[in-house]
C-alpha cells in the first residue's frame, strides 16, 4: 500500500479534529486488519473511485471520544450515540476525505467521493468493497480512541 496515498487521510483527520474540535489525537502504529468488525462504536465509511485507484476509507470512534468531539464542535453532549452524533460522524468523514482529496490532487491523484454511510453499535462491521489490504491506524485521546481504516486497490 502506497504511503504517499495513506498519509493525506491521517493528516486530514488530525487537521479536522484540531481545528474543528480543538482536540489533539495521537496516531499509533499502522497495522493490517484481517476482519470486518469495527474497533469502536460508530463508523463513517466512504467509497472513492478514480482512474488510478478505487477503494474506501472509514473512521471509527469510541463513544466517549465522539461525544466529546460533538461537545467541542457543537456545544452539545448527548448521553449516548444518537441521530445527531451519526450526522456528525458523516460530516467528519466527508471533511477528512475532502481534505485528503485536496492533498492527493496536488500529487496527481484524483477521485470521486461517494456519500458516506454511518453505522453504529457494538461489534458492527465495516465492509470495504475493494480487494486491497485493509490498513488500520489507531488514534488515541484521553476521551477514547479513533481508528482510520483504508482499503484501496490499483486500477
Amino acid at each position: 500500500m502506497n504511503v504517499e496515498f495513506i498519509n493525506p487521510f491521517l493528516t486530514s483527520l488530525l487537521n479536522v479534529t484540531s481545528t474543528m474540535a480543538m482536540m489533539e489525537l495521537t496516531p499509533g502504529k499502522p497495522q493490517l486488519k484481517g476482519h470486518d468488525i469495527a474497533k469502536g462504536d460508530i463508523s463513517g465509511l466512504i467509497g472513492m473511485v478514480g482512474q488510478q485507484t478505487k477503494g474506501s476509507m472509514s473512521i471509527t470512534f469510541e463513544e466517549g471520544l465522539i461525544l466529546e468531539v460533538m461537545n467541542k464542535m457543537l456545544g452539545e453532549k448527548p448521553s449516548n450515540i444518537n441521530e445527531e452524533v451519526s450526522d456528525l460522524v458523516g460530516e467528519i468523514t466527508n471533511m477528512v476525505t475532502g481534505g485528503a482529496k485536496n492533498l492527493l490532487g496536488e500529487k496527481g491523484y484524483n477521485f470521486d467521493m461517494a456519500t458516506p454511510v454511518v453505522v453504529a453499535g457494538k461489534n458492527h462491521t465495516i465492509a470495504h468493497k475493494s480487494k486491497g489490504k485493509k490498513l488500520l491506524v489507531p488514534f488515541t485521546h484521553e476521551s477514547g480512541n479513533a481508528y482510520i481504516e483504508i482499503c484501496f486497490e490499483d486500477t
